[in-house]
């Protein structure tokens, strides 16, 4: 061989190695990993796959699948089952790709199964430190992964983007796309775009600045960020959003400085769920949360629209460059984000054809806008008896309110229908084709909005929520006649509404407010979920119920179904999640006597596998420990506790079975017990960390003193609050 020859081989082979080294970390070995791009996303496939939450990027929830229909879906039984580790909100849609299933869960771990046999194959933990949960608003959920090439994305609590290798779970790249200072957290799913990947965040309610992030997918080198509210500077951040908020944002907010405005804040505006791609125009859209402090008087002085709060945002998904946008609410006060699931159809409307976006978010009013100008197109109650405004004018786009539920500037209290839980909320919804139809998970439960009553509520935190107001839960009677009421109008309802003609075709009640995300197929059905423990299926035209199956545990989330080998299942996850997963509302939720289950089940048609049996246990008997503290201390203490302790451990101190129902814990009892954990910290490993930077020893002991009054209260009124409770249907 001559040396030209052997030359030209040692290049060669330096070629082949130096290429292997310089592998994307999309690519892989299994073939079919791989074809799962933005071509095949357009569609999402013949619906052997469901490769993303959404199933496709129009994000409607629907399989063309129709082996499981509506006249055998009643033959469907567990296929197989698995339990997960974390006791906690299990929020996530599973993710099926060429047989194999992807699910993340409570600590943002990822696990993945053959989807056939539910063995397990891999598993990831991105090792969250516990202390982070005290800043995640609604438990330490997460709501799915996204898929791409090969690698599975997830975005983590402690604000990390990570892609991970599809086929064995080791991590590619991590991204920290959170400052680790900063109240922000991410419970939402990553979208892959064109070859980047999309996250947001939450954190609003603590004080956080909105912002969205595109990574390379390959990399996870950062390819562009847009704010959704003003920097509080009066600076650029060099951001795809420099140039709209300058011209068009800015000039909403409030422009002379205030204590405890929006400067301190960062104004609020997380996108903490809905990202969504529109290939047919390609646009991505993002539903913005809610605005910090809560309260609009502080926020901004009462002045300003406060953009882009309330929002649905188009952008360009190369660049982060603005595009349009629609405030579905002006001047936002009540927590009533646009981060709600978005579903992009075309519809014929007026006698033309309109790429329309579809939105139910939680101020009530559902929401057709067109997608190619943001021009809204209707915007019609999906809920009765919504308080704060009686419609909307389409000339304007902007709502007709109602002058009493501005709290802030009446300084009254204001009791209103939607709650800051919403009409809906992060529970998907779905969209049939053939009916025309979108399923909406809704809920009926009454709030109140209160301005500032202690000095307290006006002062920002490191710790709980800054809003702004008081905690109106805390100050409502205790009579048991008022309760009662209280908790017989906290239901959940089913809503299959009509775009086209801005009213339901049919309903479905459920004695529960959380009633889980909805799925569709073109067998004529629709899944759905209840806290009560069921899994349902109805007739997506008719609404009748076709299938209750007993899964032991509430099902919040979105259920994906697939095939492999010629069957079609059905997956979901159980457990206590919700929109606050942690709380059980203030009269007590109905389905608190479910037990909290972290489960993935799968369903076939003729499945015979059974669930274990449930434990026995014996009704809880009231023994409190002695009142202490005077009428003001726990008065004191009622307002810290809602402020620091409400969004974990539920208002008035009533548990709901994921962390410990505090009126029933032995902390109580001990003075020492108590400031060990509230103020010491001890059980900082568990996610209950210290508060003695916001709590003194004294105040500590003040909410020891109410909560102890609450677990009173509850030995004197717990049989007349909870008769009547039915557990899940067998």
């Amino acid at each position: 061989m001559t040396k030209k020859i052997l030359a030209a081989a040692a290049l060669l082979s330096a070629a082949l190695l130096l290429g292997s080294c310089q592998k994307s970390a999309m690519d892989s070995d299994n073939p079919a990993f791989a074809a799962i791009d933005g071509d095949y996303l357009k569609t999402g496939g013949d619906g052997a796959n469901w490769a993303m939450t959404g199933f496709n990027y129009n994000e409607q929830r629907h399989s063309p699948l129709t082996l499981i229909n509506d006249s055998n879906v009643q033959d469907l039984g567990i296929a197989w089952f698995t339990d997960l580790p974390d006791a906690r909100g299990q929020e996530a849609t599973p993710v099926v790709v060429d047989g194999k299933m992807f699910v993340s869960t409570a600590w943002s771990k990822v696990f993945a199964y053959d989807a056939k046999t539910g063995k397990p194959l891999w598993s990831f933990d991105p090792e969250v430190d516990k202390a982070r949960g005290v800043k995640a608003c609604c438990d330490v959920v997460n709501r799915g992964v996204a898929f791409w090439k090969g690698s599975v994305f997830v975005g983590t609590i402690d604000g990390r983007l990570i892609s991970l290798n599809a086929s064995t779970g080791k991590q590619n790249w991590s991204a920290q796309t959170l400052d680790l200072e900063s109240n922000g957290t991410i419970t939402g799913v990553p979208r892959v775009v064109k070859d980047k990947v999309v996250i947001g965040f939450g954190g609003a309610e603590f004080g956080a600045r909105g912002y969205v992030t595109a990574y390379d997918a390959a990399t996870g080198k950062k390819a562009w960020r847009f704010y959704t509210t003003p920097n509080p500077k009066g600076e650029p951040d060099n951001a795809a959003s420099d140039k709209i908020l300058k011209t068009a944002a800015t000039k909403t907010w409030s422009a002379k400085p205030k204590k405890g405005d929006w400067r301190e804040s960062g104004g609020g505006g997380t996108v903490w769920d809905a990202i969504v791609y529109d290939a047919e125009l390609d646009q991505l859209y993002l539903g913005v949360g809610n605005g910090n402090p809560w309260n609009h008087g502080i926020r901004s002085n009462g002045e300003g629209d406060n953009l882009f709060l309330s929002s649905i945002v188009a952008l360009k998904p190369d660049t982060g460059e603005y595009v349009w946008h629609y405030q579905e609410t002006p001047a936002e006060s009540w927590d009533y984000t646009a981060t709600q699931p978005i579903i992009l159809a075309t519809e014929t409307r007026g006698g033309k054809e309109r790429k329309v976006l579809y939105h139910a978010p939680k101020n009530g009013f559902f929401f057709t806008i067109d997608r190619s100008n943001g021009k809204l197109l209707s915007a019609d109650p999906f809920i009765d008896g919504i308080t704060w405004a009686t419609g909307y004018d389409l000339k304007t786009g902007r709502p007709i309110e109602n002058p009493e539920a501005r709290y802030e500037k009446t300084g009254k209290l204001y009791l209103a229908n939607p709650s800051a839980l919403g009409a809906h909320n992060w529970h998907p919804m779905s969209f049939n084709p053939a009916t025309g139809l979108v399923y909406i998970p809704a809920m009926y439960i009454g709030g109140a909005y209160l301005p500032p009553i202690a000095p307290n509520e006006m002062e920002r935190k490191k710790l709980g929520f800054n809003i702004g107001g008081a905690m109106a839960t805390a100050d409502l009677p205790d009579d048991v006649n008022f309760v009662k009421a209280v908790k017989a109008a906290t239901t959940g309802k089913l809503v299959a509404f009509d775009p086209k003609t801005g009213k339901a075709k049919w309903t479905v009640n459920h004695p529960a407010s959380w009633n889980g995300g909805t799925m569709t197929t073109a067998g004529n059905l629709v899944f759905q979920g209840t806290a009560m423990g069921e899994f349902r299926a109805y007739a997506a035209d008719t609404g009748k119920q076709l299938l209750n199956l007993n899964v032991q545990s509430g099902v919040l989330s979105g259920a994906s179904t697939y095939t492999v080998d010629g069957e079609q299942y059905v997956a979901f996850l159980t457990s206590k999640g919700g929109a606050f997963p942690l709380v059980s509302g203030y009269a007590g939720s109905t389905s608190a006597a479910v037990p909290n289950l972290p489960r993935l089940i799968v369903l076939k048609l003729g499945g015979k596998v059974t669930l274990p049996a449930l434990p026995e246990t014996a009704p809880y008997v009231w023994k409190p420990t002695k009142q202490f503290g005077t009428p003001a201390d726990i008065a004191a203490g009622g307002s810290n506790y809602q402020r620091y302790c409400l969004v974990c451990h539920g208002p008035g101190a009533v548990g709901n079975g994921v962390l410990p129902d505090l009126r029933k814990s032995g902390t109580i009892a001990d003075a020492a017990t108590w400031k060990s954990v509230v103020i010491d910290g001890i059980l900082k490993g568990n996610g209950m960390v210290s508060f003695s930077s916001v709590l003194s020893p004294k105040e500590a002991e003040q909410v020891r003193a109410y909560v102890v009054s609450r677990a009173h209260y509850a030995k004197a009124n717990d049989a007349a609050l909870s008769g009547g409770t039915k557990r899940a249907a067998k």
